[in-house]
């Protein structure tokens, strides 16, 4: 992770270099000071993602636009809005038929994106994936996270708060979609090797926000023995957050957390009504992927994409506070360019 990390670091500084030249043109730079890069084509790069209208992406989506306008590039946001494979393949398709430049997308099925993969790396249209990754599939890189450490993260922070065991619900949007079962997987195995004896349900909520909720609402209010609710996609913590403010869950034993960073998660957290959630950098991971296919672009290959860990920072009641200083595009809670200090 800190390589990843020290990756990403020199990635933005090479960036911020190449934005300090008074000399830019549109499509990448002058080209004729130091640092500066050269003029290009007005590339453009298309993301295919899973959950297309999903609020955790709009923070990666700000992150492609500002790499984009750094750049002098062009994206287009494709996909599905329900995590259909089908209609994820058929926008990579349509991608690399009408000349896209590059590719991000998100590897949430083991086989179906393998074919396509391959033949846009054949048409010399570099692939990297991002949010999700099958590391048998030929793309040049994976920008997020490292999902199965990270569920095991939680899980033992969940172990942790249960010092005899007990019963836990692990919320998921959709089971099996590779973004999200690694981290579902890698916490019932941390709970597993803590020796204490938990009972652990593993509980569908949905791609959509509001039903995620609802299905969360009706499971606690049928399950009232699984203390621990915990989810592994932003809908499903939110959804926590918010049930768990709702029954005043939380005086009554229940422990709750979870992933990413929508602000009734963040406001829960501050509340003390959540433990903890993660944090996956979202925006990163929209934005470095712009920045490695660009690099790859104009080097003509020679800089190859690195596969880069986004993070996994836990967000506690104690580190919870700047992420609710001012609405900002990093964690996707504003369209506003601000500089926060």
């Amino acid at each position: 992770m800190l390589r990843g990390a020290g990756l990403a670091g020199m990635a933005a500084g090479m960036v911020a270099l190449a934005g300090c030249s008074s000399d830019t043109k549109s499509g990448g730079g002058g080209g004729d000071k130091p640092g500066s890069f050269p003029a290009t084509p007005k590339w453009k790069f298309v993301f295919v993602n899973h959950v297309t209208t999903n609020p955790f992406f709009q923070a990666t989506q700000y992150g492609i636009q500002d790499a984009c306008d750094l750049l002098g590039v062009t994206s287009q946001w494709t996909g599905s809005e329900t995590s259909n494979v089908s209609q994820m393949v058929s926008a990579m398709n349509t991608a690399i038929t009408s000349g896209a430049d590059g590719i991000a997308v998100s590897l949430v099925d083991q086989n179906a994106f393998n074919a396509p993969t391959t033949q846009a790396l054949a048409k010399n249209i570099p692939v990297v994936s991002y949010n999700a990754d099958v590391t048998s599939n030929g793309r040049l890189a994976y920008v997020g996270q490292d999902l199965f450490a990270a569920g095991q993260a939680m899980g033992k922070r969940i172990a942790s708060l249960f010092p005899d065991g007990g019963s836990i619900a692990i919320f998921i949007a959709t089971p099996g979609s590779l973004n999200i079962q690694p981290r579902a997987d890698g916490a019932v195995a941390a709970l597993k090797a803590s020796g204490k004896k938990f009972t652990v349900k593993q509980v569908a909520t949905g791609a959509d926000v509001n039903p995620e909720q609802a299905a969360i609402d009706a499971f606690t209010q049928g399950n009232k023995a699984f203390k621990g609710l915990f989810a592994v996609d932003a809908g499903s913590t939110q959804g926590i957050a918010n049930v768990m403010r709702k029954y005043n869950l939380k005086d009554q034993g229940y422990h709750g957390g979870g992933f990413d960073l929508l602000t009734p998660t963040e406001q829960a957290i501050s509340d003390g009504i959540l433990d903890f959630t993660i944090d996956q950098s979202a925006y990163m991971q929209g934005f470095l992927s712009v920045l490695y296919l660009y690099l790859y672009k104009l080097s003509g290959t020679l800089v190859s994409p690195p596969t880069t860990d986004t993070g996994l920072k836990f967000v506690t009641k104690d580190l919870v506070a700047p992420y609710l200083k001012q609405q900002n595009r990093f964690e996707g809670s504003s369209p506003k360019q601000v500089y926060i200090h």
